[in-house]
């Protein structure tokens, strides 16, 4: 066998992996799409022996969708859920990098320290704290509100560390022009720094986005009425006593797994770019 036909084979087997990672990967969210579409009757009726019909809907229908917002009240977990994550990018976006430019920008006692306990933050399992958390939220009557979701989680010590890392590889000779033309530090920040900081700014956006999004411990225990749940809390309603309802628990789930995907997609090369050029690759 000659090398170019060794190597065309080669290459072949490797988009034949290329291509069975691709569809093991994608599977099961392609099933979960089916399956919404389908009555649990027909879930479990072709469940065995495995045939194509254990994989395409047989009798199309949307009850399942319509089920969980006229039954399950659905739409409330999604507009709570969109109320927790967006007020919690944006006051964590401001805090943040407020936060990391007086890190980046200045020196004053115990900087080192006070940045070491910040990075030790996102080290720690969520679960250690969330007990002492809660009695703290719950002293200040954060129980079963939707500010007890967004609140704890304004300050992020990851994403402080992304925006300090990105501020201190901006020029100072701006800062200092600037200055020398009388503009303020909250000026510098407002209208140089800011701006610099379009891709680092998204990348952080995204991360809380995702974090909040998913968040599944601390809602569930802050927020135990159904006034104050959120999807990933939401979806346990469809796991009742009797038995799971599995079409709307498809439904849901692809709802929910939905949303990210429109918000991430579109902005995924500048997530790209705000790592790549946050430093945090050194």
């Amino acid at each position: 066998m000659s090398g170019k036909k060794k190597r065309a084979l080669v290459r072949t087997g490797l988009y034949v992996i290329c291509i069975a990672i691709c569809v093991f990967m994608v599977f099961p969210l392609l099933w979960g799409i089916a399956s919404s579409f389908r009555t649990d009757k027909e879930l479990f009726q072709y469940a065995m022996p495995l045939s194509w019909k254990t994989f395409l809907p047989q009798n199309f229908t949307t009850a399942a969708y319509s089920r969980i917002f006229t039954e399950f009240h659905f739409g409330k977990s999604i507009v709570n859920t969109l109320i927790v994550t967006f007020s919690t990018i944006g006051l964590g976006l401001i805090v943040n990098s407020m936060a990391a430019f007086a890190f980046a920008c200045f020196d004053f006692p115990l900087k080192r320290i006070i940045f070491a306990i910040v990075l030790m933050t996102f080290m720690i399992p969520f679960e250690a704290i969330a007990l002492p958390l809660y009695k703290i939220a719950s002293g200040l009557g954060f129980v079963d509100t939707l500010r007890g979701m967004v609140i704890p989680c304004v300050a992020n010590g990851l994403v402080l560390f992304l925006f300090t890392q990105f501020f201190k590889e901006l020029p100072t000779d701006l800062f200092e022009a600037a200055r020398i033309d009388g503009a303020n530090w909250l000026t510098i920040f407002r209208k140089i720094v800011l701006p610099l900081s379009v891709p680092v700014t998204i990348t952080a956006a995204l991360m809380i986005f995702i974090s909040q999004w998913n968040a599944y411990l601390w809602p569930l225990i802050i927020g135990m009425s159904k006034d104050a749940q959120v999807i990933q809390t939401a979806l346990g309603m469809f796991q009742q006593e009797r038995g799971t309802l599995w079409s709307c628990l498809y439904a849901a789930s692809m709802i929910s797994a939905a949303i990210p995907l429109v918000v991430f997609l579109p902005l995924q090369k500048y997530y790209v770019q705000g790592i790549t050029s946050s430093g945090v690759k050194g």
